[in-house]
């Protein structure tokens, strides 16, 4: 690891200053991505930025028919909150399984969504439940907020400060884990809103994505069979030491399945 400057912000304002003041900073959250990459001198920030103890990043509201999730929320506070169990029952269960105990009482929300995982469980939820990612500048609809491989809409000085989600009339999410690492090999998040079916698979591609055969196929009967004969591409898929591109696109209607059967148990 290279020597760096610590700060620990008082204020999110605070954060976006030293970041600007710094020759290459960087906010530090969870520290489940920025950690192991500066241990490995993959990365190499001349300022970390400590966000996680900010009260005004974390918490959980509901209000509204919205459920509202401070960045620096862990997932073990998503996973074991009350509210969110009753509002978005899926959301829970997500958090649940992401990786192990160690990882849920240490990262967050926030940073998550940041790093954009390709394998990560967060975005699926955001996607498929139409969320909405707010910062310190702006808030940015989750059909807008993915680009890519670890590429989001963020920009330079901007920090995520909460996620609102609309709750669902049904929704749930299934994952095909690493067995290791317990990241996504493919993970797909069904929602039946108010404003139609949403389908978001994670894990299978070099980023979130939605599936509009199987929303069609959903609109019209939210079952599991309706999307059991759906043949998804393996073009443009993952394809690994853990999975070919073409046992991933198996696995994303499998998972469909599952999804769409446990959001209507």
């Amino acid at each position: 690891m290279y020597a760096f400057n610590y700060h620990r912000a008082k204020s999110v304002d605070e954060a976006v200053k030293l970041q600007k003041s710094a020759s290459e900073g960087s906010f530090l959250a969870g520290g489940h991505t920025l950690i192991p990459t500066m241990k490995q001198r993959l990365a190499k920030p001349s300022d970390v930025i400590d966000i996680s103890g900010l009260k005004e990043l974390q918490g959980i509201s509901v209000a509204g028919g919205t459920v509202t999730i401070g960045a620096a929320t862990r997932h073990g506070d998503v996973a074991n909150s009350p509210e969110v169990k009753k509002a978005i029952p899926a959301l829970a269960d997500l958090a649940g399984h992401i990786g192990d105990p160690q990882v849920r009482n240490r990262g967050t929300i926030g940073g998550s969504l940041a790093n954009n995982d390709p394998a990560a469980d967060y975005p699926a939820a955001v996607l498929g439940l139409g969320a909405t990612v707010h910062t310190n500048k702006r808030a940015i609809e989750a059909d807008k907020y993915f680009k890519g491989l670890f590429e989001t809409a963020l920009e330079q000085g901007e920090v995520i400060t909460k996620v609102t989600f609309p709750v669902a009339e049904k929704a749930a999410y299934m994952k095909f884990p690493n067995p290791a690492s317990r990241y996504a090999l493919v993970g797909v998040f069904v929602a039946k809103t108010k404003g139609g079916v949403r389908v978001a698979v994670t894990g299978a591609g070099p980023g979130v994505f939605r599936s509009a055969d199987m929303e069609k196929a959903l609109g019209a009967s939210f079952e599991a069979d309706a999307v059991a004969s759906i043949k998804v591409s393996s073009k443009n898929l993952n394809s690994d030491i853990h999975a070919s591109a073409d046992y991933r696109a198996h696995l994303v209607t499998v998972m469909a399945k599952r999804a769409v059967a446990k959001a209507n148990s």
